[in-house]
């Protein structure tokens, strides 16, 4: 294990202990930002599907900044760096990603799970399940309806809340389990019209894959993820990593 890896690992433990006794955060000025995009004060919301959704509670899906809330992935690691980072009180983290969701199905819920919810800053990681269940049977839609469907859902947010900060994710893949030749060279079609979505809309983009691809010269891809899809604990924590990577080195 990496020197960069182990400490992130345990800052991320770190961050849990933080936020389990009672989010005692690191005094900070409030004009000054939290990581680069995400302001004090702001509302932010990751959406997607099982990958974000990763086992959150229905039941406590309106109080933001707790554990049940957000998850056992890579949203509650990344939220809990933005929260013990924050001045206290200053941020709200939620996380509404639903399993097995593609985009036309958060585009069906995203008046209730996106824009009464008023984010300031809203991440979205969608499209591995617009291609697994085409590949399954389960669905028929094309990289060409993705992008629409994508496309359609960002305007209609920008239009409701103009001032929304983007965060694009990309869908990845891990040669293991259930992803094999037959997801290519398609997929790699979905990735890239998930960045050029997020370029058009100026939105940080979050480079998943080439973060995975690189990860698998250290441990196999089932270590990341055990059926090439849903990550492991050291996947989770290495997306979450690359989120506030990502997020920290952009500016509104």
């Amino acid at each position: 294990m990496s020197a960069n890896r182990r400490d992130f690992i345990k800052s991320s433990l770190v961050a849990g202990v933080g936020l389990s006794a009672g989010l005692a955060a690191k005094p900070a000025a409030a004009a000054e930002p939290v990581h680069g995009l995400v302001k004090p004060g702001d509302v932010i919301l990751f959406q997607g599907d099982s990958i974000t959704d990763a086992g959150r509670s229905r039941e406590t899906a309106g109080t933001p900044n707790i554990k049940s809330t957000l998850g056992n992935g890579y949203a509650w690691i990344a939220g809990s760096h933005l929260l013990v980072d924050a001045p206290p009180g200053t941020l709200n983290v939620f996380n509404r990603g639903i399993s097995g969701n593609k985009v036309h199905q958060l585009a069906a819920r995203w008046d209730v799970d996106c824009l009464e919810l008023k984010p300031n800053v809203l991440s979205i990681l969608i499209g591995v399940n617009d291609i697994w269940h085409k590949l399954n049977g389960k669905y028929d839609g094309t990289v060409e309806t993705y992008e629409k469907d994508y496309r359609a859902l960002l305007q209609r947010t920008k239009e409701t809340l103009p001032d929304v900060k983007l965060v694009i994710c990309e869908p990845f893949v891990l040669r293991c389990g259930a992803v094999n030749d037959s997801w290519f060279p398609e997929f790699d079609k979905f990735r890239a019209a998930a960045k050029s979505v997020a370029e058009d809309f100026h939105a940080v983009f979050v480079p998943f894959q080439a973060a995975f691809d690189r990860a698998v010269a250290y441990a196999e891809p089932k270590n990341w993820a055990g059926d090439g899809v849903h990550p492991s604990a050291d996947g989770a924590a290495l997306m979450a990593h690359e989120w506030i990577m990502a997020v920290g080195h952009s500016h509104a």
